[in-house]
């Protein structure tokens, strides 16, 4: 998900709810409902989703399904910014070590313990997944250049 920039209103101090103005103080409310509060958001982000979450999620994705989906179409004709090619060497690097793990067997086809567990065991590997990902990623920025050269048939 994007942030949105913050602007100059939601520094300001003051509390819109004591005017007497209820469409000042609804839009007050509304736009300090907009801004991320302390760490929460990193809190989730890092946790594992309970179940009631993930359906949440899925519920969001498929209600934003066509936005999503033109995202993605713009993403593809763009060539790709290095913090997004960073992103795809560290999510290699991760595969290659999840590879030599599970000794070649598909992450779907696992458990859900053994998920776990090897999800465990990668957060331990910080280091090595950081120094596989700097290796791969000249190899990572090559894939995208062939794919932005080869054009439509890459598509």
């Amino acid at each position: 998900m994007a942030k949105k920039p913050l602007r100059f209103k939601d520094f300001t101090s003051v509390d819109y709810t004591q005017t007497g103005d209820d469409q000042l103080a609804y839009n007050a409310k509304k736009r300090k409902k907009d801004i991320p509060t302390g760490n929460t958001g990193e809190e989730v982000e890092n946790e594992a989703l309970d179940m009631t979450q993930r359906l949440a999620r899925g519920r969001m994705f498929k209600k934003n399904k066509a936005k999503i989906a033109m995202g993605r179409k713009r993403a593809q004709r763009k060539i790709a910014s290095m913090d997004t090619l960073k992103k795809r060497a560290r999510k290699a690097a991760r595969n290659v070590l999840l590879k030599k793990l599970t000794k070649d067997t598909p992450k779907g086809e696992l458990s859900l313990s053994r998920r776990q567990d090897i999800e465990k065991r990668l957060e331990k590997k910080k280091n090595v997944i950081d120094k596989l990902s700097r290796k791969l990623l000249p190899q990572v920025r090559k894939k995208e250049m062939e794919r932005k050269k080869g054009g439509k048939s890459a598509d």
